[in-house]
């Protein structure tokens, strides 16, 4: 997502009256703040959250200690599901989502218990991911991707209906044969079942493929493919610039086809990539939470990103995307929670038919 969307997005939600309200005086001081994070630990969710913590310690009034707790299972439903039942309203339990923990929510997976709406958001960070194959499937490059499609590849998944959507339907609109296997917990155990050669294709958010991939890469051990892009002011899915020198999804659809990606199959793809990517990582504090308490989450999230700190190691980790609070943070929360009926309609029905997944009205 470019300046001028993010920009864009914001005078929309000023436009509709969504504000900022100043801090009161809010302490928490001598206080342990838990940050649920729905995941297992190294992946790209849980590797946002542990850079992000001690900086949000340092600016949140009186210094709390901030205590990363890796809650995984059920495509991150289970985690988020213990956030929504038992948080409480006092600022010291704090949630980290991922598109895995959107896209059940989009779906109307019956495993989902809490509603986004409920929620007060703190900060939202736009991310990226980069595809990437096992060298033994006789590649050396994303020019050698052609290569994949009379191959046998298996890929460690979270589940249907969680981020790992996103490739599903990627790989399905490029004709690659793949074997999803479901039931991992975190996109980090789906980099560990390819280091130990159990799965040949897998995805990592920019994050963890910036601290887990790239020394793969460099060992000969991983084969990027393409990113999956951003937008740019127009909407369109261009290279992402923590990638340049990767191709984007279209740009591999392209090479593959020698045609732009296009038709329903492509939208239904789009509308899950812009809600889980551009709109991916969010902070939420529970239902019930005042509006001096937010405020001073939101002040925290922007005095850090001046800090020394952050600035010299915020794009090693996590890539080239600003962290947002406050109306534009608002605007991609509701980007990034809602979905067209007829095109959720279509990924259901795909999904029941295909794969055998089943899900709720």
């Amino acid at each position: 997502m470019t300046r001028r969307v993010a920009l864009g997005l914001a005078a929309g939600a000023v436009a509709l009256g969504l504000g900022w309200p100043a801090a009161a005086e809010t302490t928490f001081a001598g206080k342990t703040i838990e940050w649920i994070i729905p995941f297992s630990a190294g992946g790209g969710s849980d590797t946002w959250a542990r850079f992000n913590a001690p900086l949000l310690s340092k600016y949140l009034p009186g210094n709390p200690v901030v205590v990363v707790v890796n809650e995984p299972g059920g495509g991150s439903t289970k985690g988020t599901n213990l956030f929504a039942a038992r948080a409480k309203p006092d600022g010291l339990t704090i949630l980290g989502t991922s598109g895995s923990t959107q896209f059940p929510y989009l779906l109307g997976d019956p495993r989902v218990r809490y509603e986004y709406k409920d929620w007060k958001i703190a900060m939202a960070g736009p991310t990226g991911g980069v595809a990437y194959a096992s060298p033994s499937l006789g590649l050396t490059g994303p020019q050698d991707i052609a290569k994949l499609k009379d191959k046998d590849l298996v890929y460690a998944s979270q589940g249907a209906t969680s981020l790992d959507l996103v490739p599903l339907l990627g790989f399905r609109l490029m004709g690659f044969k793949v074997q999803h296997v479901f039931g991992f917990k975190g996109r980090g155990d789906g980099r560990l079942a390819f280091e130990r050669g159990e799965v040949n294709i897998d995805y990592q958010t920019s994050s963890a493929y910036l601290k887990n991939v790239q020394p793969l890469v460099d060992a000969g051990q991983a084969v990027p493919l393409f990113s999956w892009g951003v937008l740019n002011e127009a909407g369109e899915v261009v290279r992402d610039p923590t990638f340049p020198d990767l191709p984007s999804f279209a740009e591999a659809y392209q090479t593959l086809t020698g045609k732009a990606p296009s038709g329903p199959e492509y939208d239904a793809y789009f509308a899950f990539f812009t809600a889980g990517f551009p709109a991916q990582k969010m902070v939420f504090l529970p239902k019930g939470t005042s509006d001096d308490i937010v405020a001073a989450y939101q002040k925290a999230f922007e005095d850090m990103k001046a800090d020394p700190e952050y600035k010299a190691n915020a794009e090693a980790v996590l890539g080239t995307y600003d962290q947002v609070t406050g109306p534009l943070a608002q605007a991609l929360f509701e980007k990034g929670t809602t979905i067209a009926p007829e095109l959720r309609k279509q990924v259901v029905d795909m999904l029941g038919a295909e794969y055998g997944v089943k899900l709720g009205d």
